[in-house]
């Protein structure tokens, strides 16, 4: 049989335990449940596990049958902190907590592709790194995971990474896509605490005012991003939260705001952590203020490498038909913590259409959205093309 069959032969097994994952999801860096699953499905093969010391994460490691190199998979496991609203059978049991993202199915497929390449055992030129990863959505879980040295656990230098994010609309169902360099935005934030002087609402002059100069703030904000940056290297800065006072005749003494920032080059990046405070400082400064802007460096660019990804791309046509693979005409403007393996590794994040079958995929809820569905029927497709491109890339380097 293929590595496609052989993948849809568990497909079961993976939808529940991807259920499962789902039904109970968990936050951030500790995840003793999650981490147990993960534990418990991998129980019997021939892995060499290591746990997290800061984290619930998983490393396991498959020590191939033929001398070669290493590649590592990669599969993020953390929800986020939304109440669902999906309206599937098996939906979230804890109350504010989903699935959002899609990294209950990358947590199965990661399995699959265990499962998979422990069966390959015998023609693996070299190792397979498993990294089950926490902390993806804002934890800097993939920094940590290379800080306690999940890129040194094959003993020996990585040749590859690899990782496939999974999308609840704007790929049809089962379609995979990728495309070399940016393949998603850096995501920083800025956050701005306006100091005035509070009064009474009716007497303006007698204070000094700090809603006035934020709101300013917010609205050169983005007149500076469009006669700043190139339309063609675009950032987008997105104020999501504005807070001041207490009462509607009441002049406080501060005004904050926070903004989520994405940038697609590094050049601009460094750009905005510098530009962007000093644009708010002097705001302040204008209307006889001060203000506090502290710019926070989150997840750099990810960038794909291009041969690693032609090859991925290759591989996935072998498996799927090349109707089924795209070549991604731009990068998505959502972040990944991958960036930090790509940084060191040469790989590809790969990403693929989990749209229910039949659905609007440009219409479809996106993710992180509270009413996302993805479809488990792709799980077999990751499980297969994660494997392929282990066996085939450690094949390449024994070459």
């Amino acid at each position: 049989m293929s590595i496609l069959e052989d993948a849809k032969a568990m497909h079961e097994e993976l939808v529940v335990l991807r259920r499962s994952l789902h039904q109970e999801p968990e936050l951030g860096l500790r995840l003793p449940r999650t981490q147990e699953k993960v534990l418990s499905a991998l129980q019997g093969l021939p892995l060499e596990i290591t746990l997290g010391e800061n984290l619930s994460s998983v490393t396991a490691v498959l020590r191939g049958e033929r001398p070669g190199g290493a590649v590592l998979l990669r599969g993020d496991m953390d929800a986020l902190p939304v109440q669902e609203t999906s309206g599937v059978d098996y939906t979230s049991q804890v109350a504010g907590q989903m699935h959002a993202c899609g990294h209950d199915l990358h947590t199965a497929g990661l399995v699959g592709a265990a499962r998979l390449l422990c069966e390959q055992r015998s023609r693996l030129h070299g190792d397979v790194v498993f990294m089950f990863q926490p902390g993806e959505e804002g934890y800097n879980g993939a920094g940590l995971m290379i800080e306690e040295g999940v890129l040194d656990a094959a003993g020996k230098p990585l040749d590859a990474a690899y990782a496939i994010h999974v999308a609840a609309n704007r790929l049809p169902h089962g379609v995979l896509a990728s495309r070399p360099g940016t393949v998603s935005t850096a995501s920083d934030v800025l956050r701005v605490t306006v100091h005035g002087r509070g009064g009474h609402g009716s007497a303006p002059f007698s204070a000094l005012d700090p809603i006035p100069a934020a709101c300013e703030m917010i609205t050169a904000i983005q007149n500076w991003v469009t006669r700043t940056f190139d339309v063609l290297d675009p950032v987008v800065v997105s104020v999501g939260s504005l807070h001041a006072g207490t009462q509607h005749n009441v002049i406080p003494d501060t005004a904050t705001f926070e903004a989520t920032v994405r940038s697609y080059s590094e050049p601009n990046r460094e750009r905005l952590a510098t530009g962007l405070p000093r644009l708010a400082r002097g705001i302040a400064a204008a209307h006889g203020l001060e203000a506090e802007a502290d710019y926070q460096l989150l997840y750099p660019v990810t960038v794909n490498d291009a041969e690693e990804t032609d090859f991925a791309l290759d591989t996935a046509r072998e498996i799927m038909g090349a109707e089924q693979v795209w070549l991604a005409p731009q990068p998505t403007s959502g972040s990944e913590d991958f960036s930090f393996v790509l940084q060191r590794v040469s790989g590809a994040m790969l990403l693929l259409g989990a749209v229910p079958a039949g659905s609007d995929h440009m219409s479809a809820p996106m993710n992180h959205s509270p009413r996302a569905v993805f479809d488990d029927v792709v799980l077999s497709r990751q499980s297969a093309v994660l494997a392929q491109l282990a066996v085939d890339r450690l094949a390449r380097t024994a070459a």
